[in-house]
């Protein structure tokens, strides 16, 4: 089950959603560059460049692109991380210049589930923007819940 909270006025998206593998598969999935690169990312998309480097201070870099061949990167720090509970990261949408289109602190916590499975909650509030992020944003909530479909399917892959 998914539960969305869109607070627009505030630029803030809260999305819960339970996952089929424990708080450490699920962790190892958003701090393992190859895990997300296969899941970051709406339906269709790729990350042709997907670093990932998991500890305070250590960086964040993504490249995804669209099923027309547009790229949209985006780079960022990790603020926090705590294995295999909670990560918190500030990123930027670049433009193609690599001007910052718009910021994003990124709240992320696994917490287990009496069944075994993991409750993620993530939490993305957006702490600056440029004119041209409102497009952008306007696609956070299904971006980040057709991402999470996608991880459900790398979760299930996983423990098969």
């Amino acid at each position: 089950m998914a539960v969305a909270i869109t607070r627009e006025e505030e630029h803030e998206l809260i999305l819960t959603r339970t996952f089929d593998a424990s708080p450490d598969l699920v962790f190892k999935a958003w701090t393992n560059p190859e895990y997300v690169a296969q899941w970051w990312g709406p339906k269709g998309f790729t990350n042709p460049v997907c670093e990932v480097d998991p500890h305070p201070g250590g960086r964040i870099r993504i490249h995804m692109r669209a099923p027309d061949g547009t790229v949209y990167p985006m780079t960022g720090v990790f603020d926090e991380v705590v294995e295999p509970t909670s990560l918190v990261f500030t990123s930027s949408a670049l433009d193609d210049k690599g001007n910052p289109i718009f910021e994003v602190e990124t709240t992320v916590t696994f917490a287990p589930t009496d069944d075994g499975k993991t409750l993620l909650t993530m939490q993305a509030r957006v702490t600056r923007t440029t004119a041209d992020a409102s497009q952008y944003l306007a696609g956070m909530e299904i971006g980040w819940t057709q991402s999470f479909d996608r991880l459900t399917d790398l979760l299930a892959k996983s423990k098969s």
